[in-house]
């Protein structure tokens, strides 16, 4: 029999559930709850949703969402479609899977007045075995750097952190900083005015507006965990949790610059990996790091936590080569200023 492709009304839900426990590259921003989330959204994303099936039996599924800036001018220059950690495969998903379903996903996406002017995957495990397929597709690799960090054993957790890092985390400890794994939606507002800032001032990046962060906390989706001085919010982290499997650093913050001695941006990874190790769940996705030989600050940061630094890249597919060359110059010009 054929594949043939899906829409999001006839993917069947227990095979897309079993699809993303059981593959190599599931991942939780390709699960049916990441897409839920993205859908009650609609003032902020425009979810999608494409999936193979062979034989009876789901091959693959993509999720993803466009996004463009609220401003009216920059809209035009920032729709994007971004798949974050890049499609659920079945390991025995062939290259014909894969080519059919970015085809399919390319040609839905670039079309329309509001079509994206790239669409990115941003891959969190290994697909060279259908790296041919993304080719043909006219699917781009792009090197992109990231970590894992292993939470299974506690001692060896702790171990691999750098001398630094030690220090650190038992200065803040000493210093009176606590984790808070059930915060309200005032600690959640609080740790966005952070978040904002450090988007605005050193980022320089679009950032969602806070009613998305207030939905994925009243959704209960994943844990944010909140460093708290003195009984205020001075840092965190908003992590999506794939049961038994994986926690991710979607977003994380911290008032280091005040708050020198409590460490609250390495208190925030910390809490996060010993969250993973108190729950079983074996792995921390740090979320990137960076391109290779391109000096990044930020790697330099997460490399001090003990992780395995991976190249699982990104696959671009331009569909606006002019907007894309005059978006790419802007985002260069204003991380400048």
């Amino acid at each position: 029999m054929s594949s043939c492709l899906l829409t999001y009304s006839e993917i069947d839900k227990q095979q897309w559930a079993a699809l993303v426990k059981q593959s190599k590259t599931g991942n939780w921003f390709q699960s049916s709850e990441a897409y839920d989330f993205y859908a009650s959204l609609p003032e902020m994303l425009r979810p999608f949703v494409c999936a193979v099936s062979g034989d009876g039996k789901l091959a693959a599924v993509c999720v993803g969402y466009v996004t463009q800036e609220h401003y009216r001018i920059k809209q035009f220059f920032t729709r994007r479609a971004i798949i974050v950690g890049g499609p659920c495969l079945a390991d025995d998903c062939t290259n014909e899977d894969v080519s059919l379903l970015l085809s399919t996903l390319r040609q839905q996406l670039s079309t329309g007045a509001n079509a994206p002017i790239y669409i990115e995957t941003r891959n969190f495990n290994d697909y060279s075995r259908w790296k041919s397929a993304f080719g043909k597709a006219d699917f781009e690799y792009m090197p992109h750097l990231n970590f894992h960090i292993h939470c299974a054993d506690e001692n060896e957790m702790w171990n691999r952190l750098s001398e630094t890092r030690h220090r650190q985390i038992r200065k803040a400890i000493a210093t009176g900083v606590r984790i808070e794994e059930t915060g309200t939606e005032q600690d959640v507002k609080d740790w966005y005015r952070i978040l904002e800032n450090l988007y605005r001032t050193k980022v320089k990046r679009p950032l969602f507006p806070i009613d998305f962060f207030l939905a994925f906390h009243r959704k209960g989706l994943g844990k944010y965990l909140f460093v708290k001085y003195e009984g205020k919010v001075i840092g965190g982290i908003m992590c999506p949790i794939m049961q038994g499997r994986c926690i991710y650093e979607w977003f994380v913050c911290g008032l280091d610059v005040e708050y020198k001695n409590q460490y609250p941006s390495v208190m925030a990874t910390w809490a996060a990996m010993q969250y993973a190790n108190g729950h079983g769940i074996p792995m921390f996705d740090i979320m990137g790091a960076g391109q290779p030989n391109v000096p990044y600050g930020v790697r330099n940061f997460k490399a001090e936590f003990g992780g395995t630094l991976m190249e699982h890249g990104r696959f671009l597919y331009v569909v606006n080569p002019l907007l894309f060359k005059i978006g790419t110059l802007g985002v260069k010009i204003q991380k400048q200023w």
